[in-house]
């Protein structure tokens, strides 16, 4: 029970009272008035609604008073209204009343939003009176759903309407309750799908359930309450309803009774208003109890009016007034009705000036839970609640309460300074306080790097082991800390198990990798770990740490290059995307790895060019160095052997092409003769062949290699006649062979040759005698064709001069009896030519190409002229000439080609006749034309 007597008070309410609206001549304005003779009131929709105003023609209205104060009213009974109801979510008004004397009262349900001759539309009428006995009626509830309507009497029955209370047609009314004493209160609880209705006599409270059949019903308490002295509060009291008897007030729920207060004084009337319970007694405790206590209207006593607030457990407001009528709730306010008809209006005040108002006094006696309490009640802003809790703390911690000072130092978290607080509490005596405020702080995540490293530092301070894994390993869903602070604290303070655990958990491969090679040294499970990240980190990491761990585990870590070059798949069963799909890292990029592990070196590019042809050309490039490096420092012969025959192997791959240069130095660095041959064969580099050959002295085969390339380039015979002519050993075999084959294949001229094998003292004529003897015998023949091809030539000259003598002086007769081409005898038409041959006009016409040419010495006819055409074409080509005589060992041959082509002469080729020409220019003109068999029709 609460100590009525030991709670607060405090003026949160300004009390005015309500004036009419200021004149034109803006004079004072006077209090607004109601007309006397008011019975009953209550507020909702915006007005105020009175009834039972007595007028002088004897009839009874409601009147309703907006917030411009312009009464307005109509007539709903014809004696009186006894009760109202105003629903607050409609435009509803539920009356009760009398039109006529006796006990006869009468239920209308008014829709204001509709009109009937200007007045409020009445939707239904019907008796109050449960069952045939006539009863007075005592209160009145309507439920917000318009599903319920409950009226209470004064022989102690309830009847209870049920259906849509505005029709007759579908509602039914039952009585719910009887008993014999009065009925004082009633109320409607909604709690979801579930309702209630409490019903209050002077002696007892029940509460009945109406959502289910046949309407259960619970006594509550065995004492009750006056008229209007019972309410519903709202849901910052779980809708409990309130009963206020004169030594307590009491609080139910709809199965049980919940807390009381300690409020004495006859109470006369009880509300609730946003939070509030507003109470109006009487200060006198001896006034008479009537039947109906409360409800003495003639009573002239003062009357007190109190706003309880029940959370906080203080006095929000306290007045007292002259006889009060009733206290309505609207726009925002309190408007306290009484008997002489005046209006006080009571505002409450906004939440700061509250709060200032009462904070001093708070404050200045130390009562900031009361300060707390009130300022979340009045929904006071997170900045304002902040610096009640800063103060808070602050008051604790100069008293030396460090425990609680940071409870309330961790209730301002998000809008103080972390460092206000953290400064505080530095003192090692006081570190596990700092330590509680740093873990809220990061459970809210507001924490930043230094404060997890201030955290950190205390966990290890105080080496609390169990606190340091609950922090970093409670969060699953959420990281309430900088991850990568916390690993680089716990490795510092030697805690690598926890920064291993954060570093793998939230997936910081390189700080795991780190701390497992630099400080715990674990290389295997660090290997493992690489294995199972995505291949971008994979391969990222392996080159970073490769050649850690090919130095402390090779054969593992060179497996895992073998996978990671091939085709990655993470291991460990870890899913994700593209994490199923094989991945390739480029293998050159992974040599400097083997580094002082050439072993493994070799087995890994050995391996990848097995299983991946196209591998990049610098792992050919680095398994042909390492064998050439095996081969030369390789003592046991068999095995130098099967060395060799891999080095060669790999060089006849193909795969060196591109990287000639560069596998020839290595063969040459590793003296690795024939690699060096073959790369020399590959790139047609005769010359250093057969130069290599002559280095080493190996004089067959310098032969050889002649014989092979001699025909591809021939100058390696005149080379190799120059090398043996400089030897000063006996060469008459080899220099016998080369001749005999300059010889055949005409390469030198015998002087060059002669003068070659001057230099050599050891060669005598014997050596060349034979070369010389067949050399001269192969001219005199040569001389002896000329000869008689030149008497040839001769003789036809002369012929071919008689012929065009012959032309000239006498006419030329066709006597061919055949024609040439069907070697059938001649008939006429036929065509003859100067050449002698003769055809059938038709045969001409089908065989031949030009009307002018014979067909049978046309192909010969032009074979010359190609012959001039060419020999007039090439004979500007001096570009061509230079490059032949410059590279030529013989230019005088080259000479004497171009010479017998014609380009030192100037050749001019005559076709036709112009005129005035000599008889001589004539006679050359027949000559030339017989001389490429030019034809001339008859």
């Amino acid at each position: 029970m609460a100590a009525y007597l030991q709670w607060r008070r405090f003026v949160f309410f300004d009390r005015e009272t309500v004036r009419e609206p200021s004149g034109p001549d803006g004079a004072g304005a006077k209090p607004f008035t109601l007309p006397p003779g008011i019975a009953v009131c209550d507020s909702g929709r915006g007005s105020l609604v009175f009834g039972d105003i007595l007028c002088g023609a004897g009839r009874c209205q409601i009147w309703f008073l907006p917030r411009s104060l312009q009464l307005s009213s109509f007539q709903a009974y014809k004696l009186r209204v006894t009760h109202l109801y105003q629903l607050k979510q409609h435009s509803i008004l539920v009356s009760i009343g009398e039109d006529e004397e006796g006990i006869n009262p009468l239920v209308k349900v008014w829709n204001l939003e509709k009109r009937d001759g200007g007045n409020p539309l009445c939707t239904r009428i019907f008796p109050a009176i449960p069952g045939n006995k006539p009863t007075v009626v005592s209160c009145l509830t309507v439920h917000e759903n318009l599903n319920f309507m409950a009226i209470g009497f004064a022989d102690g029955s309830v009847v209870l309407t049920k259906g849509d209370i505005t029709r007759d047609r579908h509602s039914k009314t039952q009585i719910l309750h009887e008993g014999s004493y009065p009925v004082t209160g009633l109320a409607f609880r909604q709690s979801g799908k579930t309702t209630h209705l409490f019903v209050v006599t002077t002696e007892n409270i029940q509460s009945y359930m109406l959502s289910v059949k046949d309407y259960p019903h619970l006594e509550l308490d065995t004492h009750g309450c006056g008229l209007r002295c019972s309410s519903l509060s709202d849901p910052s009291q779980d809708l409990q309803f309130i009963v206020a008897g004169n030594e307590c007030v009491y609080l139910y729920q709809p199965d049980e009774r919940g807390p009381c207060f300690a409020f004495e004084g006859q109470k006369l009337i009880v509300h609730w208003y946003r939070g509030y319970l507003i109470i109006v007694s009487k200060d006198r405790k001896t006034s008479p109890k009537s039947e109906f206590a409360g409800n003495e209207a003639q009573n002239s006593d003062k009357q007190v009016l109190n706003i309880y607030d029940l959370c906080n457990k203080f006095i929000a407001y306290s007045s007292v007034f002259d006889d009060i009528v009733d206290v309505l709730a609207e726009w925002g306010s309190l408007y306290v009705l009484t008997r002489d008809g005046k209006i006080h209006v009571l505002q409450e005040k906004d939440t700061q000036t509250k709060l200032e108002a009462c904070k001093f006094m708070l404050f200045r006696k130390n009562l900031f839970e009361m300060a707390i309490n009130l300022a979340k009640s009045h929904h006071l802003d997170s900045d304002g609640l902040s610096e009640i809790f800063r103060q808070y703390g602050d008051h604790l911690y100069n008293k030396g309460n460090h425990d609680g000072a940071i409870q309330q130092y961790i209730r301002t978290i998000g809008k103080l300074e972390p460092s206000y607080v953290i400064r505080k509490f530095l003192d090692a005596q006081r570190i596990h306080n700092l330590t509680a405020y740093l873990q809220m702080l990061h459970l809210q995540s507001l924490a930043n790097a230094d404060h997890t490293t201030l955290l950190l530092n205390c966990y290890t301070k105080l080496k609390d082991s169990s606190k340091l894994e609950e922090f970093i390993k409670t969060s699953e869903s959420e990281v309430h800390f900088d991850v990568e602070t916390a690993i680089k604290v716990l490795r510092q303070a030697g805690y690598y198990s926890h920064a291993v655990y954060l570093a793998e958990k939230h997936e910081h491969h390189e700080w795991y990798l780190k701390i497992q090679l630099e400080d715990i040294k674990n290389y295997q499970e660090a290997l493992h770990y690489i294995g199972k990240l995505p291949f971008e980190q994979a391969e990222s990491n392996m080159k970073r740490y490769g050649k850690i761990l090919m130095h402390h585990v090779p054969n593992e870590t060179t497996e895992l290059l073998k996978i990671l070059c091939t085709d990655y798949c993470p291991s460990g069963g870890i899913e994700g995307p593209g994490m199923l799909e094989g991945k390739k890292a480029n293998s050159e990029e992974f040599i400097p790895v083997f580094a002082n592990n050439s072993r493994e070196l070799k087995a890994f590019l050995e391996h990848m060019t097995e299983v991946q042809a196209d591998s990049p050309q610098g792992v050919y490039d680095t398994l042909l160095e390492l064998r050439l490096q095996n081969w030369a420092h390789e003592q046991d012969e068999q095995i130098k052997e099967k060395l060799h025959n891999e080095a060669l192997t790999l060089l006849k791959s193909g795969r060196f092409k591109t990287v000639f240069d560069k596998a020839l130095v290595l063969c040459q660095m590793h003296n690795f003769k024939d690699g060096v041959l073959y790369l020399y064969e590959q790139g047609k580099l005769f010359q250093q062949i057969m130069h290599y050959h002559m280095q080493n002295e190996q004089y067959k085969k310098v032969i050889e290699v002649c014989e092979l390339y001699g025909d591809q380039e021939a100058c390696l015979w005149e080379q190799a006649l120059s090398y043996f002519a400089r030897k000063e050993e006996n060469c008459k075999e080899y220099i016998a062979a080369v001749l005999k084959h300059i010889e055949n294949k005409n390469l030198m001229p015998p002087l060059l040759v002669v003068q070659t094998l001057a230099h050599n003292s050891t060669a005598t004529l014997s050596v060349i005698k034979d070369y010389l003897v067949n050399k001269l015998q192969k001219q005199s023949r040569q001389i002896e064709q000329d000869e008689q091809r030149i008497q040839k030539y001769r003789e036809e000259t002369t012929r071919i001069r008689l012929e065009i003598e012959e032309l000239k002086a006498s006419p030329k007769i066709f006597q061919k009896t055949k024609c040439s081409i069907c070697t059938s005898a001649l008939e006429l038409p036929s065509v003859h030519f100067l050449c002698g041959h003769s055809f059938h006009q038709h045969c001409f016409e089908s065989y031949s190409e030009s009307d002018s040419e014979c067909p049978t010495c046309m192909p010969e006819n032009r074979k010359v002229m190609d012959m001039i055409r060419a020999q007039e074409q090439k004979r500007d080509l001096h570009d061509q000439f230079q490059h032949q005589l410059k590279c030529s060992n013989d230019g005088f041959s080259v000479v004497a080609d171009y010479f017998g082509r014609g380009v030192f002469n100037k050749l001019t080729l005559i076709t036709d006749l112009p005129s005035g020409k000599t008889a001589t220019t004539i006679e050359a003109g027949l000559q030339r034309e017989l001389l490429i068999h030019t034809k001339r029709s008859t």
